[in-house]
């Protein structure tokens, strides 16, 4: 199943007669809350979902977007509407990091039919609706392990046994700045694969070929055994995302930088090579 769909598509499929789950997961690192936004303008039907609060866990030792409590997370999408046997499609803002961190985590849990809106909310072609929806409760109920996940010790031992992928900033994998965590650098034996080379200027992703050219570059392709991080595993679903168009499964180490930094026992590289 192809994991975006286009605003066209998502036109005819909301007005046929099984139409999706609509989530909005406006957000933005450092930015303003999204519910503002959401209040001031959103897909007619679509269900705010609050990335910070529902889709993941408190910060601390586990970085700064852990996964969140699976019985936790349930509760948000069956509050939300979310059924199993109905499709869901996520957007956000037109960045396309907070709809994926929620695809990736309705896919981890099992949930067999998520798409993301390609382009996200500005992609959009009709009318946005104010009215805030009081959808039915759902009966999602998740059951973990439905994509690859990784914890830091397996990060480390992928970077040397098949493909790691750094998906931040290349100044920030060279540890030129580092805006955020405790020290910059990357894991050593990381690639870097910065996430904004995945999409188009108008934040649709590029085609599948060109995302499997770029991949192919990098040693990433069907068969190969990749991971992907970030900086605290919210861009990284994203490059899972553009990966699983590519036709290439990659698992994503969900605690990222912010974990791995914050552990002064692990190893820092820095500089432009993996090591």
């Amino acid at each position: 199943m192809n994991p975006i769909i286009s605003a066209s598509e998502l036109a005819s499929e909301s007005a046929g007669g099984r139409p999706p789950v609509l989530l909005d997961v406006r957000w933005t690192l450092g930015g303003p809350p999204g519910r503002p936004a959401y209040e001031a303008g959103h897909l007619p039907g679509a269900v705010y979902v609050d990335l910070d609060a529902e889709l993941a866990g408190p910060p601390g030792a586990g970085g700064r977007h852990p996964l969140p409590d699976p019985d936790a997370f349930g509760a948000a999408m069956r509050r939300a509407g979310v059924r199993a046997d109905r499709p869901v499609v996520v957007y956000d803002g037109g960045l396309g990091w907070a709809a994926a961190r929620a695809w990736w985590l309705l896919r981890w849990t099992g949930h067999p039919d998520v798409r993301v809106l390609d382009g996200g909310l500005a992609a959009w072609p009709g009318e946005l609706s104010t009215e805030v929806p009081e959808p039915e409760p759902g009966d999602f109920a998740p059951v973990p392990g439905g994509l690859a996940l990784l914890d830091a010790d397996g990060a480390a031992a992928l970077a040397r046994s098949g493909l790691l992928l750094d998906a931040r900033a290349a100044e920030r994998y060279r540890g030129d700045v580092e805006p955020i965590d405790r020290v910059g650098g990357h894991v050593p034996g990381a690639r870097s694969a910065p996430t904004t080379e995945n999409t188009a200027e108008d934040g649709r992703f590029l085609p599948a070929d060109a995302l499997r050219e770029r991949f192919a570059a990098l040693g990433a392709v069907p068969g190969a055994e990749v991971g992907v991080y970030c900086g605290s595993g919210v861009s990284g679903a994203h490059e899972v995302l553009a990966l699983e168009i590519a036709g290439v499964p990659a698992a994503l180490y969900a605690g990222s930088w912010s974990e791995w930094s914050a552990d002064p026992a692990r190893p820092v590289a820095t500089g432009p090579d993996p090591e």
